[in-house]
C-alpha cells in the first residue's frame, strides 16, 4: 500500500498539472474555463496516455519517459504557479473537515483494494507481457505474430507502463486502474451531498448515472489490482455520461464542454473499441457549432480527436499490420509483419463467440434467437439475468419515449421540460446508452465488456421516469442507502478475509507459473508448462512453443507471419 500511495501521489501531480495545462489551452482556444479540478484530472489522464503512446513509438516507456514528463510538469507548475496555488487553496478552504476525512478514507480504501485481490486471468495471459514489451521496447513490428492478443493495443497498457515505476519500486506496479476508480468515486461522492441527498426533488439524471457508477465500483474493488482495460474504459464512459448530464442540468449553452467530452469519447475508443458508440453524443455539439457556423472550432475539435487517436492507430498498425485489429476487412497496409488474415478473422470470431458462451469460432454467424437463451441461462449470474431483463424493458421504454418525442416534434409542440433541459438532449443521452447496450448485446456480450452500458440504460431510464413522477421518488434515495449498506457489509467481509495478506508495503505481483524455454536466433523465449499463462517475470514469453519468425537481426526488428516471406 505504501508503494501504491507514493505511486498515486506522483500520478496525481503529473495528471493534475497536465490537465491544468490542457484546461488553459481550452480556455484560450474556446473561451471555456475548466475550473472543476476533477474534470482537469480526467482530461489529464487522457493527455498523459497520449504522451505515453507517442513516446512508445520511439523507445521503451520507462525512466526517460518519466524524466521528460516531470520536466514538462515542473515547467507547467512554474508558469501557472499563482493560478494553481489559488485553485488548490480554494478547494481546500471550501471543503468541510468531514469531507476531507471521507475523501482520505475513500483513497485509503481504494489503495487497499489496489494492493491485493483477484488478478484477472487475461492479465497473466497477455496484459502483463504487453506492458513489459512497452516498458522494454515501446513498440515492436508484428508483435501480434507471436501472440495475437499483443495486437489488441489498449492505450491503458501504455499508461500502465509509464507509471509502473519498475526500476524505482523494484517491481512493475499496476495501480492505474485503482487511481481512475478513485477519481470516479470522487465524482460519485457528489451523490451523497447532504444538501441534496434527502430531497426527492433534487435528483437529476446525472445523479442516476452516478448511482450506476457507484454500483459498478462496488463490483470491481476485488479485481482492481488487475491492469485489465475493461475497468478503465467503463470508468471513463461513466464519467463522460455524468459530466455530460451535469452540463445539461446546469443549462450549459456553450458547445465547448460537450465537444471536449466528445474528444474524451475518442480517448475511450483507444482504451477499448467497443466504447465507440458513445460518439453518438457528437450530434449535439455538431449541431450547435454548425448552426452558429463556427467552422474553425469544428476543425480544431476534429484535430484534437485526431491527435488523441493517431498514435494509437500507428501502434495498432505496427503491432498487427492493420489499422484496426481484429478487423481484417480493413486491410489497407502492405507490410511484411501483417498478421495472417485468417488468424485475425479467427481471433475476431473467437472474441464474439466466447462472449456469447458458444466457445466455437465456427458458430460466429449463429442468429441471436439461437444463442441468446443459452447465453442468458449459462453466462450470467442471477443478478446479471435481472439486469438484462431490465435492459430489455428499458429498450422498449426508450423506444416509446423517442416515438412520443418525434410525434410532438412533428406537430410543432415545444420540447422544453420544467427543469430547463431540452427533452431532445435527454433522449440523445438515453438513446446513446440504448444503442451502446444493443451493440454490446449483439456483438460480444461478456458482462465485463459492457457493464457501463448495461447499468446506464437502466439508471437513465429510471431517472427519466422518476422525473415524470417527481415528489414520489424518495424510494430512490432509500434504495441508494440500502445498496450502500449492503455493499459496506460485503466490503467489510472482503477486508476481513484479506487483511492478513502481506501487501501493506508492496503490491501483490502478477502470478508466477512454471515455464520451459527455448532459444531461437540467440533469443530465449519462455512458455508455460501447462495452460497458457506466464505472468510478467518470464520475458519474452509466448503462450505455447512456437518458432517466432524474425524480420531481421535482433528482437527489436520485430516478427513476421510464418507463412509470409520477406520482400
Amino acid at each position: 500500500m505504501v508503494l501504491i500511495f507514493l505511486n498515486w501521489l506522483y500520478i496525481f501531480i503529473t495528471v493534475f498539472l497536465c490537465g491544468f495545462a490542457f484546461s488553459r489551452f481550452a480556455g484560450k482556444l474556446f473561451a471555456y474555463r475548466m475550473e472543476n479540478m476533477l474534470e482537469q484530472m480526467f482530461f489529464g489522464i487522457a493527455v498523459v496516455t497520449v504522451y505515453a503512446q507517442v513516446f512508445s513509438l520511439f523507445g521503451g516507456v520507462g525512466a526517460a519517459a518519466n524524466v521528460l514528463l516531470s520536466a514538462a510538469c515542473i515547467f507547467i507548475a512554474v508558469v501557472w504557479r499563482k493560478e494553481i496555488r489559488h485553485l488548490a487553496s480554494e478547494k481546500l478552504r471550501n471543503r468541510t473537515v468531514l469531507y476531507k476525512i471521507l475523501t482520505a478514507g475513500i483513497a485509503m480504501l481504494w489503495c487497499y483494494c489496489t494492493s491485493r485481490g483477484y488478478m484477472h486471468y487475461d492479465s497473466d495471459l497477455y496484459h502483463a507481457q504487453s506492458i513489459r514489451w512497452i516498458e522494454e521496447y515501446g513498440i515492436v513490428k508484428g508483435l501480434g505474430n507471436i501472440h495475437v492478443r499483443f495486437a489488441y493495443n489498449s492505450s491503458v497498457f501504455a499508461l500502465s507502463a509509464l507509471y509502473s515505476m519498475r526500476d524505482a519500486a523494484g517491481q512493475s506496479l499496476h495501480a492505474v486502474n485503482g487511481f481512475i476508480a478513485l477519481l470516479l468515486s470522487m465524482e460519485v461522492f457528489a451523490l451523497f451531498d447532504r444538501r441534496r441527498f434527502w430531497r426527492a426533488d433534487a435528483w437529476g439524471l446525472s445523479d442516476f448515472a452516478r448511482l450506476g457508477a457507484f454500483y459498478y465500483l462496488t463490483l470491481i474493488y476485488r479485481d482492481i489490482v488487475s491492469p485489465a482495460s475493461d475497468y478503465c474504459v467503463m470508468c471513463i464512459v461513466f464519467y463522460i455520461m455524468i459530466r455530460w448530464l451535469s452540463h445539461l442540468e446546469r443549462g450549459e449553452k456553450d458547445a465547448a464542454p460537450y465537444s471536449l467530452l466528445c474528444v474524451m469519447g475518442v480517448y475511450a475508443i483507444t482504451l477499448k473499441l467497443t466504447a465507440g458508440v458513445i460518439l453518438l453524443l457528437c450530434i449535439k455539439p455538431a449541431c450547435m457549432l454548425l448552426k452558429e457556423k463556427r467552422y474553425k472550432e469544428i476543425a480544431v475539435y476534429l484535430l484534437l480527436g485526431v491527435g488523441v487517436i493517431v498514435a494509437w492507430m500507428i501502434r495498432t498498425a505496427v503491432l498487427s499490420g492493420y489499422l484496426l485489429y481484429p478487423f481484417p476487412a480493413l486491410d489497407v497496409l502492405n507490410v511484411d509483419w501483417k498478421i495472417n488474415a485468417a488468424a485475425a478473422a479467427l481471433d475476431a470470431a473467437e472474441i464474439k463467440t466466447w462472449g456469447r458462451g458458444l466457445n466455437n469460432a465456427a458458430l460466429e454467424n449463429v442468429p441471436i434467437y439461437e444463442w441468446f437463451p443459452n447465453w442468458f441461462l449459462t453466462m450470467l449470474p442471477t443478478l446479471g439475468k435481472l439486469l438484462i431483463i431490465a435492459d430489455i424493458v428499458c429498450i422498449i421504454i426508450a423506444a416509446v419515449l423517442l416515438t412520443g418525442f418525434v410525434i410532438k416534434a412533428v406537430h410543432g409542440e415545444k420540447m422544453r421540460d420544467t427543469g430547463g433541459i431540452y427533452q431532445a438532449d435527454k433522449l440523445l443521452v438515453l438513446c446513446t446508452a440504448a444503442v451502446s447496450y444493443l451493440f454490446w448485446q449483439f456483438s460480444a456480450p461478456l458482462l465485463r465488456y459492457g457493464y457501463a452500458c448495461v447499468l446506464l440504460l437502466i439508471t437513465l431510464t429510471a431517472g427519466m421516469l422518476y422525473q415524470r413522477i417527481r415528489g414520489k421518488g424518495r424510494i430512490i434515495w432509500c434504495a441508494a442507502v440500502v445498496l450502500a449498506a449492503v455493499k459496506t457489509v460485503s466490503l467489510a467481509e472482503y477486508i476481513a478475509g484479506t487483511f492478513l495478506q502481506p501487501y501493506y508495503i508492496v503490491q501483490q505481483e502478477y502470478g508466477a507459473y512454471e515455464v520451459d524455454s527455448f532459444t531461437t536466433e540467440g533469443v530465449t523465449f519462455y512458455y508455460p508448462k501447462s495452460g497458457d499463462r506466464v505472468g510478467y517475470e518470464n520475458f519474452p514469453a509466448v503462450p505455447r512453443r512456437i518458432e517466432p519468425k524474425f524480420r531481421g537481426e535482433g528482437i527489436e526488428n520485430g516478427f513476421r507471419d510464418a507463412q509470409r516471406s520477406l520482400p
